[in-house]
């Protein structure tokens, strides 16, 4: 006789077990018009031990919330989907321009008051504008989130643009402008690699604008720009601290839950042609030395290969350790500064390179110094313990941005808007651990490549009285 078992399902007849977050917006959402109705998006892991919970206002609003208990202290960032990537030709530096006028004046908020109410809270507010997005944040005690999301979401929708506002930003900008570009040969000799590396791509550009472009904004080049970008489903509001969630999401239906969206443009940023040949330029500068600017080609953001390059940078450029610093600057005593940057941008962009030369040796001497180490990691794998060492110190900078709120909200933020993931530099520890010497190998042939690099040659126009000896006390480290 055949024998028959049976199975049953634990708690098959048990009643489903309520979702808290679901009763939680039932009730935040009840006689809600349909612009201020949250939805629950997703439960994102960040880390071992911490969600991000994403939730939409019917306006379009993005709303990432990260509860952290450890102190009681937020940090709330805005993040807008719009930087110089996407201004047009004539209109460059708006976005930047923005950064400025944010802090003004607003219907039912005085010029200087913004700044002066949230200082008298015991917050502190800042703001920045790159090529994919520009963000507003703000530190403050657990007790001024109420007043912070008042403020914020009252400049989203609100702000006061007039002639004479407008006219004293721009003036403000341009210094900005005169100081870190125009007088300044690190910020001159940037704006001119990138001008000269790309030549369809909105990347050639500098975030600041081009003076012409900052003195010719009008008060209805900027109200069309802050209707269209300033709007609620352009942006992620980024909440991280001790918050309760449901008071967090409260405060956010209460004050952006009348805003309109608005109707976004479609991003018309046209791709970089790839670069066939090298491309040099020469500037004369008030420079005691020589110096040399290269930009090879570099890897999106999102891309496999993007990760891979900058552990290579790190093993090349990062500390007196380093390949490059060992070899220019310690044992051949050619360089006094030396640094390299992998761009973390949305699209492909630029590997920076930067050196110093110290007393009277020329950037061709730099570069012909240079040259062979970048051929070696072309031609050989580096040691396993080189790369080793690479992960272990890009992790721990990682890591050691996360220590504090704003550090957490600034992650999310970012790579939310860049990458449409908050938890996504997890996703790249993962990436850099996994990162074999042949990941190492092949991003070198792929991207240190001779005949698709810009070279930018500084030389002293005689009237430069800078030291540039001593170059190791001054050196910059950068990871990315």
């Amino acid at each position: 006789m055949q024998e028959t078992l049976a199975y049953s399902v634990p708690g098959a007849n048990a009643l489903p077990r309520p979702d808290p977050l679901a009763e939680m917006l039932a009730e935040l959402n009840q006689n809600r018009p349909p612009l201020a109705r949250l939805r629950h998006d997703a439960t994102i892991a960040f880390g071992p031990a911490m969600r991000v919970e994403r939730f939409f206002l019917g306006n379009g609003l993005k709303v990432l919330v990260l509860v952290d208990a450890s102190a009681p202290v937020v940090c709330l960032q805005t993040w807008f989907g719009v930087g110089s990537r996407h201004e047009r030709v004539g209109k460059t530096g708006i976005a930047h321009l923005f950064e400025h006028l944010m802090f003004g004046e607003t219907e039912s908020v005085a010029h200087g008051a913004f700044d002066r109410m949230l200082e008298e809270a015991g917050a502190e507010t800042n703001a920045a504008t790159f090529l994919d997005w520009t963000y507003y944040h703000t530190n403050l005690p657990k007790d001024a989130l109420e007043l912070t999301l008042r403020l914020e979401a009252e400049r989203m929708a609100r702000l006061v643009l007039r002639d004479p506002q407008v006219s004293s930003e721009k003036e403000v900008v341009a210094n900005e402008r005169r100081q870190r570009v125009d007088d300044d040969v690190d910020g001159a000799v940037s704006e001119l690699l990138y001008k000269e590396a790309f030549t369809k791509h909105a990347y050639g550009w500098p975030t600041i604008g081009w003076m012409a472009d900052i003195k010719g904004f009008t008060t209805d080049d900027c109200v069309e720009f802050y209707r269209t970008y300033y709007a609620p489903n352009n942006a992620a509001l980024v909440i991280v601290g001790d918050v309760a969630l449901d008071q967090a999401l409260r405060g956010v239906q209460d004050h952006y839950g009348a805003q309109e969206p608005s109707k976004l443009p479609v991003e018309d940023v046209c791709p970089e042609p790839p670069q066939v040949a090298e491309r040099r330029a020469e500037v004369a500068k008030p420079t005691a030395t020589h110096k040399v600017a290269i930009g090879y080609r570099s890897p999106a953001l999102g891309d496999f290969d993007h990760a891979p390059l900058v552990l290579l940078n790190e093993i090349l450029f990062a500390g007196r350790s380093s390949r490059v610093h060992r070899a220019l600057v310690q044992e051949q005593e050619i360089a006094s500064e030396i640094r390299g940057w992998v761009g973390s941008f949305r699209d492909p962009a630029l590997y920076d390179i930067y050196l110093s030369a110290r007393g009277a040796h020329t950037g061709d001497a730099l570069l012909a110094a240079l040259d062979p180490l970048l051929e070696e990691v072309c031609r050989t794998p580096v040691a396993e313990a080189e790369l080793d060492r690479a992960k272990a110190r890009i992790e721990l900078s990682v890591l050691q941005g996360l220590e504090t709120v704003a550090g957490k909200a600034e992650q999310i933020g970012f790579y939310e808007t860049v990458l449409g993931d908050p938890a996504a530099l997890f996703e790249r520890l993962g990436a850099y651990r996994r990162a074999t010497v042949g990941d190492l190998l092949r991003v070198a042939r792929r991207y240190l490549v001779t005949s698709a690099r810009t070279v930018i040659h500084v030389i002293p126009d005689g009237s430069g009285d800078e030291d540039d000896e001593g170059g190791e006390d001054a050196e910059s480290e950068e990871a990315s």
